[in-house]
């Protein structure tokens, strides 16, 4: 009996021991598990963030073609050809991304791969405007090298030093029409008196002055204080050629007085005799044309 006693008791002792020994060593299980394995022991935090990608609102491909002239861009990116076209049309509202953010995107925008980054410098090559070619055979032949200007002044004056005086001697040019008569104006006004020597009626109108005006044939009439420069028109009712013969009045004049004209008109066969305008400038020339 004191023998089961005491085998009792020492198996309870070494029982407790072992109990005590695991109520120790469980509490580090977790630590030593969450070190080895951190990503499973917190899935909602370290894991979600690694496996979620940052996305980029506004792609390089929303810039490239057939995109960039198919595809609205979403608000606040760099707007595309679309875009713009559609925004300068009323269609859309004006993109709040000026060119200069368009042309200086921010870090972040560049990082991500955004369009509308810088554009690329201009590396082309200058053009020679006076290649050398030009003063090889059979180049140099055809008389049409251009010679560069020594001038440094854009506006030189002709007949300085570095200017270039331009070649116009084989520039036709319309020579000046002669005055068919030259009257004295005074005043800048003028008295002119039509006479109508045909036996049709004669159509004639003051430019900016009166209403078109008839003639009767056989008549004559006098239009009189009218401003310098002035233009006359006539023509004959029936279609025929008038022949215009200007002549200037033999009355003496004072200086208080307007200059006077007198016009003759008769028929003519020849059309390039006919007239049908007559014109009278400030110093005094008188066309007919």
């Amino acid at each position: 009996m004191v023998n089961n006693s005491q085998i009792f008791r020492k198996s309870a002792e070494f029982l407790g021991a072992i109990c005590g020994g695991l109520l120790i060593t469980l509490p580090a299980i977790p630590q030593s598990l969450a070190q080895q394995y951190p990503s499973q022991v917190n899935p909602s935090t370290s894991q979600v963030n690694r496996s979620t990608p940052q996305v980029n609102p506004c792609p390089r491909i929303f810039y490239e073609e057939p995109h960039n002239s198919r595809v609205v861009v979403p608000e606040g990116c760099p707007p595309n050809a679309l875009t713009q076209r559609l925004a300068a049309q009323g269609l859309l509202p004006v993109p709040t991304t000026t060119s200069q953010n368009q042309a200086n995107p921010s870090q972040e925008q560049i990082r991500l791969g955004v369009g509308g980054e810088a554009p690329a410098q201009n590396t082309s090559p200058a053009v020679n405007p006076n290649p050398s070619i030009r003063n090889e055979p059979p180049y140099n032949r055809s008389g049409n090298t251009s010679q560069p200007s020594t001038s440094s002044e854009p506006n030189a004056i002709p007949g300085t030093p570095g200017s270039v005086t331009p070649d116009t001697s084989s520039t036709p040019q319309e020579p000046r029409q002669t005055p068919s008569a030259t009257i004295a104006i005074t005043n800048n006004a003028v008295n002119i008196r039509l006479v109508n020597d045909t036996a049709a009626d004669v159509t004639y109108q003051v430019i900016g002055d009166t209403a078109p005006r008839l003639l009767r044939g056989k008549s004559d009439v006098t239009l009189r204080g009218l401003t310098v420069p002035v233009t006359v028109t006539f023509q004959r009712g029936d279609g025929g050629q008038l022949l215009a013969t200007p002549q200037t009045s033999s009355q003496a004049q004072t200086s208080s007085q307007a200059a006077n004209l007198e016009v003759r008109f008769n028929e003519t066969a020849d059309a390039a005799q006919g007239r049908s305008a007559l014109r009278i400038e400030r110093n005094g020339s008188v066309f007919l044309n």
